[in-house]
């Protein structure tokens, strides 16, 4: 819900680009010669935004006029009236500037909206440019440093530019929690938990037809239990994900993921365990020197299409050592059968 004074300056703007639509008049700037030579040696950009800054004092003068009259008209009736200025800003590439605003009140001594004003501290890129920067690395320690085009500029500080990120990322997070899931063409979802910062995450990966990767939600929790996986297939469920269609799933093996797929999706579900998870699983009840061995015939069997063909290739590797793997995958440890 809007606060009050943000309906107020919604409604300012509207005003205020009204106005302007039915106005015909160019606002024009001049500048002085000297002006532009001095701001040109400090470079084009710097010309720009002091020619910038001066026009938005003229179009904001200019609303002045629309909503109070021309100055020194003594004799007509009005309604509303000049207030002075008082230091204010603008936004301009994610920076705050400097800049003189322009007051009325009315009859009443009630305070004006200028729309103009709001336009100007307005800046619908500045969440994208600030995400996309920190995404590549740079801190929000330097951030400033690497953004900042007016001397006079603040609002870039380390812990102005943290708070802002963390707004931009809680709005990023519940876009990505919540937007619909039915028009996705999924082959396969792959599920896993995921540990960051001591925090484990489970998540869900789409893979679509065309080969594209989405994620499609996740849910934090302690551990890869039943309460968790399943509070995260029923919101992929309530968001469009049909467990109806015929896809494959692929689990590391843990059995709450397998028992809340089969819950869903039944026959459906086509389930496969994850091959890299078997891998470390198989690879962590050897030997250290008995690994390197083992992990070739794995990688071999993978790639073949029956036990007997798989048992045949892996045998080249070390023909002494195959010897002593049992013949039939009944005599294998329970963990190397486990799927």
């Amino acid at each position: 819900m809007k606060r009050p004074y943000q309906i107020e300056d919604q409604r300012a703007v509207q005003r205020f680009e009204a106005a302007l639509n039915e106005s015909e008049t160019p606002v024009q700037l001049l500048l002085p010669s000297i002006e532009i030579v001095a701001a040109m040696k400090r470079g084009v950009g710097e010309l720009i935004r002091q020619a910038g800054l001066q026009l938005m004092q003229l179009v904001m003068e200019r609303e002045v006029s629309e909503l109070a009259g021309e100055r020194y008209r003594h004799g007509e009736q009005k309604q509303k009236f000049r207030w002075g200025k008082e230091r204010g800003w603008c936004r301009i590439d994610g920076q705050k500037v400097p800049l003189e605003r322009h007051r009325v009140r009315d009859d009443q001594q009630r305070e004006v909206k200028l729309g103009s004003y709001a336009m100007f501290q307005r800046d619908p890129e500045h969440e994208s440019r600030l995400w996309q920067e920190l995404m590549r690395g740079l801190s929000t320690r330097q951030y400033g440093r690497s953004v900042r085009r007016f001397a006079e500029a603040y609002g870039i500080e380390k812990s102005v530019v943290s708070e802002q990120f963390i707004e931009t990322s809680r709005g990023k997070l519940k876009q990505l929690m919540e937007r619909p899931l039915q028009d996705l063409k999924l082959c396969a979802v792959m599920i896993d938990g995921i540990a960051f910062d001591g925090d484990l995450f489970v998540v869900a990966l789409g893979i679509a037809k065309d080969g594209a990767k989405i994620v499609l939600g996740l849910r934090q929790g302690p551990s890869e239990n039943a309460a968790v996986v399943g509070d995260l297939c029923t919101d992929l469920e309530q968001r469009g994900v049909d467990f109806s269609q015929r896809r494959l799933y692929v689990v590391d093996g843990a059995r709450a993921l397998t028992a809340a797929v089969k819950k869903r999706a039944g026959e459906a579900g086509l389930i496969q365990r994850c091959q890299l998870h078997k891998r470390r699983n198989v690879l962590s009840h050897l030997p250290d020197e008995q690994q390197p061995f083992v992990e070739q015939k794995l990688a071999a069997a993978w790639n073949m299409s029956g036990y007997t063909e798989a048992r045949r290739a892996s045998s080249r590797f070390s023909p002494s050592w195959n010897a002593s793997i049992p013949a039939r995958p009944a005599a294998w440890p329970k963990e190397w059968r486990r799927r």
